[in-house]
């Protein structure tokens, strides 16, 4: 394996695809790093396996995921599947494992294309056995095909919840209920940006279909819920929840939430990158140029991982990165940036519309919100009235952030906990100090990236 190569590109999702294809076709090498066993990302996962009757199930955006694979067969492509990268330096070393070795390479120009994950949704309960989210539960009708033999409930908000539910409806499984938690008065604030929102009416298109599905399927709807909690003593058992002045408890074996999704930008922070605020999305994002260049000159972000855009504009993002990353001509990116403003035009209403509840963003002092340290809402605001000002010393204080998911699970409960315990804007607040490696590396896979460099 060479020690250095023109370009690495960081996930094989929608914007490391298109990256990865643009690239090649101006002339770069490209070594392309995976997590996961195959291309596709969590959007496109396993696409390349999927025969009609899954497509069918899933839908056609999924299947429009093939219209990347290409690229995994032209010439100059490295492609590393499961290898998972523990650090980059802002020099561009990337050190990631594969096959349980660990190996460093350099490049002259890094894409981190790095994608999303779904929104923590800390509500009392959220973390017994038989609750898990709807991207875990599409993962296993993406990756094998299966899916809930008994009624789940689905419960949150945001497009990929109903998403979730037709596609469970088309494999032919049977749904309890859907429980939504979208404010009442989210409705209203989003349309005031519909307008815009109808440059990109196909969206608008899909979106209502789904719920006109949803409608005749007979499921069981509530909308405007709030006050859960996930019932159980060794498993989830039922959810209450508020229905406007009734409280209603369903029972239920499985029950999967969804809040939206975030950007995955542990690696960006572990690079000591400025990030925004976005007041919107409730999260950050990393801060970068119109081509998606960061102050790290060479390395760029592209995709959700950048800003949540959604599979079409991620690939539009990547393929702009990557004609920087190859010194293109700028009019090859005019045609680009005007169908990505097509499909942006669409963010603004969808995020005004799904903007978390509050008690999701400011949970209860008794619910947990680092799982991985057990430290509940209650004890971070303690933290902050002993003196913490940030999501670091409240770390110091009480532990949260220092299991093995470093932070990606509670970071953003904990900084909007701690700014409204403050009084000040998550901006102020902070976010926690990454540090590599980012994910777990064994003394055995260090070992052998030095042996490899004792053989140099």
């Amino acid at each position: 394996m060479a020690d250095h190569v023109p370009l690495i590109v960081i996930g094989a999702g929608p914007a490391g695809l298109a990256a990865a294809d643009t690239a090649l076709a101006h002339g770069l090498e490209v070594m392309l790093l995976d997590e996961q066993p195959g291309p596709g990302g969590q959007i496109y996962r396993n696409i390349g396996n999927g025969d009609d009757e899954r497509r069918a199930v899933l839908g056609a955006d999924y299947a429009q995921g093939e219209t990347l694979l290409p690229v995994m067969e032209r010439p100059g492509l490295d492609y590393r599947r499961g290898a998972t990268v523990w650090e980059v330096t802002p020099d561009r070393q990337v050190f990631f494992t594969e096959q349980g070795k660990a190996r460093a390479v350099s490049a002259d120009k890094l894409i981190l294309a790095t994608g999303a994950m779904e929104r923590p949704m800390p509500f009392p309960g959220w973390t017994l056995p038989g609750v898990m989210s709807c991207g875990a539960a599409q993962i296993m009708l993406k990756s094998s095909g299966l899916f809930p033999a008994e009624g789940a409930i689905l419960a949150g908000s945001g497009p990929l919840l109903l998403l979730l539910a037709t596609q469970m409806l088309a494999a032919g499984a049977r749904i309890g209920a859907i429980v939504e938690t979208t404010p009442a008065r989210n409705f209203l604030a989003a349309a005031q940006r519909l307008p815009r929102a109808l440059l990109a009416r196909e969206y608008l298109r899909k979106g209502m279909g789904m719920m006109a599905a949803l409608r005749r399927s007979g499921v069981p709807w509530y909308k405007d819920a709030g006050g859960l909690q996930a019932l159980g003593t060794n498993r989830v058992e039922a959810l209450r929840f508020k229905d406007g002045a009734k409280t209603r408890e369903l029972p239920c074996g499985l029950l999967l939430l969804h809040q939206g999704v975030v950007p995955n930008a542990q690696i960006a922070r572990s690079l000591r990158l400025d990030h925004d605020w976005d007041d919107m999305q409730r999260a950050w994002r990393p801060r970068a140029d119109s081509w998606g260049e960061t102050a790290l000159p060479g390395i760029f972000v592209a995709g959700d991982g950048a800003g949540i855009v959604g599979a079409k504009a991620s690939a539009i993002q990547g393929r702009l990165a990557a004609l920087r990353a190859a010194d293109a001509q700028p009019g090859e990116a005019a045609p680009l940036r005007r169908a990505l403003a097509r499909e942006l035009a669409i963010r603004p209403f969808l995020d005004r519309l799904y903007r978390p509840a509050d008690e999701f963003l400011q949970p209860a002092d008794d619910t947990l919100v680092c799982r991985c340290e057990e430290v509940t809402a209650g004890e971070i605001r303690a933290a902050v009235r002993n003196g913490s000002l940030g999501p670091n010393q409240a770390k110091a204080f009480s532990r949260a952030g220092m299991g093995p998911c470093q932070g990606r699970l509670c970071g953003l409960t904990v900084s909007e906990v701690i700014a409204q315990a403050r009084g000040v804007s998550p901006a102020q607040a902070g976010y926690y100090r990454i540090r590599p490696p980012i994910k777990p590396v064994t003394l055995g896979e260090m070992a052998a990236l030095a042996d490899e460099s004792d053989e140099n």
